[in-house]
């Protein structure tokens, strides 16, 4: 069930637990709707470039069959870098925890999606993808791992937050909706 999107700490990063109860189950990575990210982080002309990205991202992982998953999203696009590092976020860091395709109608555009490089020139998403269908659950259990400790602390420790969205969510038409007629946003290639 989407949680509220916690407001930055004063260290500009999201909280990495609910300090108010931090045994409890609120905490990173938290599970947002993609309208309410999309509301949420469209405050400049960059991360508007980025969303707008990050959501032809998604479309090109629907068009490769891949409908079903969820998505940890993270990266200096989840902080407060204009304010940390007085620069905008390049891009916006995914790992696409996904099922095995179903029906795939991809065009070659939509390629890209599955390879990194390619996903991070095109729709300036520092993409990452596990197929939890095609690796044994040890194996989900380690790439989770591997993720929550990378995105769990900034380079300098300093402990932060993430979000998770769900990939199937069915918000990708009302969130390109609002960022088009919110952001003037929506030509990306």
């Amino acid at each position: 069930m989407p949680v509220r999107i916690p407001d930055w700490t004063a260290e500009g990063v999201l909280p990495p637990l609910d300090l108010g109860n931090p045994t409890g189950p609120n905490r990173a990575p938290y599970p947002v709707s993609l309208y309410d990210l999309v509301v949420r982080f469209a405050t400049t002309p960059e991360r508007c470039l980025i969303l707008d990205g990050y959501l032809h991202h998604r479309a090109a992982l629907h068009a490769n069959g891949y409908q079903a998953g969820f998505q940890w999203l993270d990266g200096s696009f989840m902080e407060d870098v204009e304010t940390l590092e007085h620069r905008a976020p390049g891009d916006i860091d995914v790992v696409s925890f996904v099922q095995l395709p179903v029906v795939a109608n991809p065009t070659p555009g939509d390629l890209d999606a599955l390879d990194h490089a390619s996903a991070k020139t095109r729709f300036k998403v520092d993409s990452y993808i596990v197929e939890l269908d095609a690796v044994p659950p040890k194996e989900v259990a380690f790439w989770s791992a591997y993720w929550y400790s990378m995105w769990a602390h900034r380079r300098n420790l300093a402990w932060k937050g993430f979000l998770q969205v769900d990939l199937g969510s069915g918000e990708d038409a009302a969130a390109r909706h609002w960022l088009a007629q919110n952001t003037g946003s929506g030509a990306h290639p």
